[in-house]
């Protein structure tokens, strides 16, 4: 008599494999949680604040900074009062050409100076590069009280352009960024372009430029990323009239207005901050790769 061995049923087995699949689906999930937890502590540290913002911004008045955390109706129409009581959009537009001709001007002055500090060979190149990074170390304050009066004469005061002109002279910061990185740029390229009859702007505009994209890149967003943030140079320069203020000294004045209404200036803090935090998620990937690929060669 022979015995016959009864198969389980499949749907036995399809519940035993979902079961092990779930099982080695969680246990991926804690492993990702314990290698990354230092990153997602950091994550929580840096986005509780934009969190609270946002929570507080949609409350009511008489809701903001108490203990509630969740608001208990939300108040959308706090953006449109913000719009209403201040000139957000006019100071907007006065950030937006500080930063915009900010960033052109820096490029086209830090650029060549970068490409001769990095290419070129003459007497003094080094005491040269010495001289730009030592800018960097000195305060704005030191020198604020001579350039204002200087500005004063001009008759530029009360305007932002003596926050803009300057940047047509190079900026120091970004002088040693681009130079560092064109260091990375292989002197093969630039010989057989001067080898071809390339002359030094053509070679520049040619073969250098189009090769450090990332980091124009990354220089254009720093520039651009301190001209929308800048206070202390607008408190000095923009004057006391509401539609010269930018968005940085506006937000400070529209606090004080409006210091016991909470909502409303966490609804104008988020909308100030908005625009800068999509540009930085649009144009992450690009800032990242030119200062990772800045080199470090001296």
């Amino acid at each position: 008599m022979s015995a016959t061995i009864t198969a389980p049923p499949r749907t036995a087995l399809a519940r035993g494999a979902r079961h092990d699949g779930a099982r080695a689906r969680r246990r991926r999930v804690l492993v990702w949680i314990a290698t990354h937890a230092l990153a997602i502590a950091l994550a929580l540290m840096f986005l509780a604040p934009v969190v609270f913002i946002g929570l507080t911004a949609l409350m009511t008045d008489e809701q903001a900074l108490t203990s509630a955390l969740w608001p208990q109706s939300w108040n959308w129409g706090n953006f449109a009062e913000v719009f209403e009581k201040s000139l957000l959009l006019r100071w907007a537009g006065n950030t937006l050409m500080y930063a915009a001709l900010g960033t052109v001007f820096t490029l086209v002055s830090s650029v060549p100076v970068a490409y001769a500090l990095a290419r070129f060979r003459f007497r003094g190149r080094r005491l040269a590069f010495l001289v730009v990074v030592t800018t960097m170390m000195l305060p704005p304050q030191v020198v604020a009280v001579p350039i204002y009066l200087v500005w004063a004469r001009l008759g530029l005061t009360d305007s932002l352009w003596p926050l803009i002109l300057p940047l047509l002279l190079g900026d120091a910061f970004s002088i040693f960024l681009l130079r560092q990185f064109l260091l990375t740029i292989p002197r093969d390229y630039t010989d057989a372009a001067r080898v071809d009859g390339c002359s030094d702007v053509k070679t520049l505009l040619r073969v250098v430029l189009p090769m450090a994209r990332p980091a124009i890149a990354a220089v254009a967003l720093f520039q651009f990323f301190y001209c929308w943030n800048d206070y202390y140079g607008p408190l000095l320069y923009a004057g006391v009239e509401q539609e010269k203020l930018t968005l940085s000294l506006g937000l400070a004045t529209f606090k004080a207005f409006h210091s016991v209404q909470w909502n409303l200036t966490m609804a104008a803090t988020l909308l100030v901050t908005a625009p800068v935090i999509i540009v930085f998620f649009l144009a992450q990937k690009v800032f990242i790769e030119g200062v990772t690929l800045t080199g470090v060669k001296g």
